[in-house]
């Protein structure tokens, strides 16, 4: 199961402190992120390691936790809890890996509502931050 090994190499970069190059080391070059916010898939590795990259810097807080883990052959979901700025976040990663373990798909999925609009404020930020 490549979903198995995967999410083993993605919890050691989220612990390790989810950086850059962590981060690329485990998705794959032709991989796909979904935003809960941006309606375009964002596509290659660069930008999916941008978007996750600020992501981790604005969700992983010290109340970032996740809840429960489902796997199913090359696919995962996480669910995780979060806090941020008063606003209690609940959210799905959704994750496909490919033969070698690597990320080639990761949706994103927010909830409710004053949770995506505060998402969308501090990822905002951080992605222009990024840019600069």
């Amino acid at each position: 199961m490549t979903a198995e090994r995967g999410l083993k190499a993605w919890h050691d970069v989220m612990q390790g402190g989810n950086s850059p190059d962590a981060l690329a080391a485990i998705i794959a070059e032709d991989a796909v992120f979904h935003s809960p916010v941006v309606h375009t898939p964002q596509r290659g590795r660069p930008i999916v390691v941008a978007y996750l990259s600020a992501a981790g810097q604005t969700l992983g807080n010290d109340n970032f936790e996740y809840v429960r883990e489902l796997v199913d052959g090359d696919n995962a979901m996480l669910e995780f809890t979060t806090e941020m700025d008063g606003i209690h976040v609940n959210g799905i990663d959704l994750i496909r890996f490919d033969s070698d373990g690597k990320i080639i798909d990761f949706k994103v999925m927010v909830r409710p509502l004053k949770a995506v609009n505060k998402v969308w404020e501090q990822m905002a930020a951080m992605l222009e931050t990024m840019q600069k």
